[in-house]
């Protein structure tokens, strides 16, 4: 039998923790999910790479990622990433597209409902 041990990156537990706090506070079921997502075993959390936030997004749109974002692929529109982690390579691509590359907590504060946030993974 496995025995599954906590994670003991500080800064994902804060981050999981001010998850579900905002999530009760607002009322924002997203963030709920996102705090869930980010809680799993580091082998089962979200890699995403750039074609599939591309494939996946029209311009202008607002992405949450629980968990890296990797720089395979190409975007050429404009949209708001948020994750926990961003390659080098991933955050070049998305602001020289004319995005943006931000932590989740910065998403949470900029819309706290969560409203018209899709979570890709």
């Amino acid at each position: 039998m496995k025995i599954r041990t906590k994670s003991t990156d500080e800064r994902l537990i804060r981050l999981i923790e001010e998850l579900k706090k905002k999530s009760f506070e607002n009322k924002a079921r997203i963030w709920r999910a996102v705090a869930e997502m980010l809680n799993k075993p580091r082998s089962r959390r979200r890699i995403v790479n750039i074609s599939r936030i591309s494939r996946y997004t029209k311009q202008g749109d607002v992405v949450v990622v629980p968990g890296k974002v990797l720089g395979s692929g190409s975007i050429s529109h404009s949209v708001t990433v948020a994750a926990f982690a961003f390659s080098r390579q991933a955050k070049e691509k998305i602001t020289k597209a004319g995005g943006r590359c931000i932590t989740i907590l910065e998403l949470v504060e900029e819309n706290p409902k969560g409203s018209n946030v899709k979570i890709i993974g």
